[in-house]
């Protein structure tokens, strides 16, 4: 005898979140850093260049690469010796989720699609058991 009432017909588990995004990995071609902007340090156009191309950018609004015009100023005012600049900077990316925890809570997941295109190849190139179990009965009967 179990406890509790009868488990619905079809039960169905309704844990995906409305607002879950899967990105590809594939990178966008971004836009070119603002002259504008007066950049002076490899080290932030190096970050305009990584968060123009990344698959969250293929997303992105206006209002978007604003932030990310006004962050890379920051980003450059930290590469010129201003280490204050560290948690906004932080602060910031992780709204774009810049690490694995970021998308975890963002439910931001990037799918790699050549990795999913290997992994497809590889299965069908794998031979199945039943394969392997008439080559191993052959060698053993030979």
């Amino acid at each position: 005898m179990t406890r509790g009432p009868k488990p619905k017909e079809n039960a169905q588990r309704r844990n995906k979140h409305e607002h879950a995004q899967t990105l590809s990995s594939s990178t966008t071609e971004g836009r070119a850093l603002p002259p504008g902007l007066g950049i002076k340090t490899a080290g932030a156009r190096r970050f305009w260049r990584t968060w123009a191309t990344s698959p969250q950018a293929g997303t992105w609004a206006e209002t978007d690469w604003a932030e990310l015009e006004i962050t890379t100023r920051l980003v450059d005012g930290f590469y010129t010796g201003d280490l204050k600049l560290a948690g906004e900077i932080r602060q910031r990316v992780a709204k774009w989720g810049a690490t694995t925890e970021d998308r975890a809570r963002l439910r931001m997941s990037i799918e790699d699609d050549q990795d999913q295109e290997q992994a497809a190849e590889t299965a069908a190139a794998e031979p199945t058991t039943t394969d392997l179990d008439e080559e191993l009965f052959r060698l053993l009967n030979d």
